[in-house]
């Protein structure tokens, strides 16, 4: 009930009651409303403000949920792109070194992704950018992982490739170590007939008449027969640019058109040709020029063998034929 109020009436000396007008009652009431909506108002504010509905507390604890996960995710591409980076060091720098197969082109292995429009889909929303970052990431992963597995597939090809290159190139002596008598190196060596320094394009390897002499590799035999000076001689094709030639045999055990693989017995040690004593002359040529053969002794010798062969064959010497 509303509160009556009073004032004092000086010329009749009493108090009476205040009677207010309509337009007063009215001003005021509109004034109570007033103040009323503007401290609605400012509690309404100050609860938007600082105070979180249901509905937005949800929606903070889903955005807090997103957040982390994108950064795991970004955590997780990075850890991917190290992961990329090291197998493609390793695939340029060591595998493709070993196979020796050229290394994939850093523009084919980054290459980005054409058109301006590739993301046109993922615009236009609050997180677009973030979005379009991350499939982009994504898409560059993808290539490089794609080129990865091309290059891996090429590499598997060139290992195959690779273990028949390695039979086939020469690796072993022709002659067993516990037959050798003395050994004559490559190089310039007196002549035992001539007695003048000559080129020596191979080694004798001096052993018994009748000694088994190896091929060396694998590969086809294409002569078998006599040559002036070399006497009984066999030459076997290795491909790869890898031809070898034994001679001074006593007999053969191939003939021309066989295949052989390394350790087989393409004939024995004689004394055939321009030869001083009984010995099997080897000679190994790359892309036809002659080379030393010592280099490729390293199949069926240990390290200290090879160092002993090594400083035997190094003498200046005389050769044995």
């Amino acid at each position: 009930m509303a509160k009556t109020k009073y004032y004092f009436n000086s010329q009749t000396l009493k108090y009476e009651k205040v009677k207010l007008s309509l337009g007063l009652k009215i001003l005021k009431g509109f004034g109570f409303l007033s103040t009323a909506l503007v401290f609605s108002f400012i509690i309404i504010a100050f609860a938007y403000t600082f105070l979180d509905s249901p509905k937005e507390k949800q929606l903070k604890r889903e955005i807090s949920s997103l957040t982390l996960q994108y950064e795991i995710l970004q955590s997780r591409l990075k850890q991917v792109n190290v992961v990329m980076k090291s197998l493609q060091d390793r695939d340029d720098n060591i595998y493709r070194v070993i196979l020796e197969a050229e290394p994939i082109a850093p523009e084919v292995r980054n290459a980005g992704f054409g058109g301006v429009n590739r993301y046109k889909d993922l615009e236009n929303y609050d997180y677009s950018s973030l979005m379009i970052e991350t499939t982009k990431k994504l898409d560059i992963i993808s290539k490089q992982l794609y080129v990865q597995s091309k290059s891996y597939d090429e590499l598997t090809k060139a290992v195959n490739s690779k273990g028949k290159m390695m039979a086939s190139i020469p690796a072993i002596q022709p002659i067993d170590s516990r037959k050798l008598r003395s050994i004559s190196g490559f190089g310039y060596r007196m002549h035992p007939i001539y007695k003048i320094r000559k080129m020596h394009d191979g080694i004798d390897f001096a052993a018994p008449i009748g000694t088994p002499i190896y091929a060396t590799g694998d590969g086809s035999i294409i002569a078998a027969g006599v040559e002036r000076g070399y006497g009984n001689r066999v030459m076997i094709n290795h491909g790869y640019s890898y031809v070898t030639k034994y001679a001074h045999m006593s007999k053969f055990k191939v003939r021309k058109g066989d295949r052989v693989k390394r350790g087989d017995i393409i004939g024995y040690v004689g004394n055939t040709g321009a030869s001083t004593g009984p010995h099997c002359h080897y000679e190994v040529y790359k892309s036809g020029k002659p080379i030393n053969p010592i280099n490729f002794f390293f199949n069926d010798l240990t390290p200290s063998e090879y160092v002993t062969l090594l400083e035997v064959a190094s003498r200046d010497n005389q050769s044995l034929d």
